[in-house]
């Protein structure tokens, strides 16, 4: 798992993985292994899948690197508690997955609840073959 901090700000973890490394052969597989992931959890619920490749393709004046060529990203909450009105801020979480030709890029932002974040640390390990 690599740690980085993007734009000074926010800590992400951003494992990148070669295709032959990886379970899966396209982005949309590795979604559905995440969102079957988050059905099987005790606390977390899904929300959503974005496509933000054909949203940025979709723009007139984007900008994209030209390696990409698919990115979604699958929001969902593990919210079991509330302890202060301003936790809701850092809900939902994301998990991110970029498919270049010969590598996927899977990132998250760290959690701040530990179980949380093992569990997508976890999940995004799992996508590398054994």
């Amino acid at each position: 798992m690599k740690s980085m901090t993007i734009k000074d700000t926010y800590p992400v973890q951003a494992p990148v993985l070669n295709k032959e490394e990886a379970k899966f052969a396209h982005t949309d597989e590795i979604v559905t292994y995440i969102e079957e992931k988050i059905a099987a959890h005790p606390v977390a619920a899904y929300i959503a899948t974005f496509d933000h490749y054909a949203h940025t393709k979709n723009i007139p004046d984007h900008e994209m690197d030209e390696r990409i060529i698919d990115v979604k990203i699958v929001v969902f909450c593990f919210g079991k508690e509330l302890p202060v009105p301003q936790i809701a801020e850092v809900r939902p979480r994301s998990i991110a997955i970029v498919e270049e030709t010969d590598k996927f890029t899977i990132t998250f932002m760290d959690a701040p609840n530990p179980q949380a974040h093992e569990a997508m640390e976890n999940w995004v390990k799992d996508v590398k073959k054994s």
